[in-house]
């Protein structure tokens, strides 16, 4: 069990056993009570905010200790023309990635779907509507997109995904029960490039990714703006993170075959 779910658990268990304290021999002071439960707060905004924490799943946050090679991801696609570039680079560099792409996009834009998947990478569920509050929605919500981008990308594909990467990472125990009910794999990243922020230059986010490259790294990119308001910055960066990957003498290395070594 991760360290920080342990953590909350004990806090968990702490709260409860307060609350039974304060029924048997009366509430504990003020100051007392609020630090306590200001703590379990932290924790449980904690959980919904940080996914490497695992507090509420088993997210896949970096790749199993003997894991070689660097894992590129990319949120928020496809776009027809930023998705196309990304491809043209990845394919010019004969590196695979993995691609969580958002249900409704890939609906308006099956045939890039299918380019992806043809090309050799890895399609994976981002939500069917990208909700920025997925993680305040109800368990009957929640299900209703899940289960709507799985079909969606099976129908387009062929093939149902099994890997998941929340909505802007947030999580919470009914995200974490629901993805486990319905086979998906939660995925996070343990490199955060911040491309997908407005005025992030390409040399900046070359810059900030290039510490984090080591064995076992997942780099969270975005091959489209959110919103498709704008020209997202991953196409001009990843020729350079990829010479840093190769100047570091690392290799792109595929999601997949990570998850078959941790099962082996």
């Amino acid at each position: 069990m991760p360290r920080a779910r342990a953590l909350f658990w004990a806090a968990t268990l702490g709260g409860v056993i307060v609350s039974i304290r304060s029924i048997l021999s009366g509430p504990p002071p003020l100051t007392v009570a609020a630090i306590l439960a200001s703590t379990y707060v932290a924790f449980f905004l904690a959980g919904v905010f940080i996914l490497r924490l695992q507090i509420f799943a088993d997210a896949i946050v970096r790749g199993p200790e003997e894991a070689k090679g660097v894992v590129l991801t990319f949120d928020d696609g496809p776009h027809p023309e930023h998705t196309a570039k990304v491809l043209d680079v990845l394919e010019a560099r004969s590196a695979h990635a993995t691609f969580f792409v958002i249900g409704k996009k890939a609906e308006a834009h099956p045939e890039l779907v299918r380019e992806i998947v043809r090309r050799g990478h890895q399609i994976g569920v981002h939500g069917y509507a990208h909700d920025r509050l997925f993680a305040l929605r109800g368990s009957t919500r929640v299900r209703k997109d899940l289960e709507k981008s799985i079909r969606t990308l099976e129908a387009i594909t062929g093939t149902r995904p099994t890997l998941f990467r929340p909505p802007i990472g947030h999580t919470n125990p009914a995200i974490a029960r629901i993805a486990e009910q319905l086979d998906l794999v939660v995925v996070g990243w343990s490199v955060k490039a911040r491309d997908g922020i407005s005025g992030a230059t390409a040399a900046e986010v070359v810059a900030r990714v290039t510490p984090g490259l080591e064995d076992g790294a997942i780099v969270l990119l975005h091959d489209a703006a959110e919103r498709d308001d704008r020209t997202p910055v991953a196409a001009a960066a990843l020729p350079g993170i990829l010479d840093a990957i190769a100047a570091r003498g690392l290799e792109v290395a595929e999601l997949s075959a990570w998850l078959t070594l941790a099962e082996a």
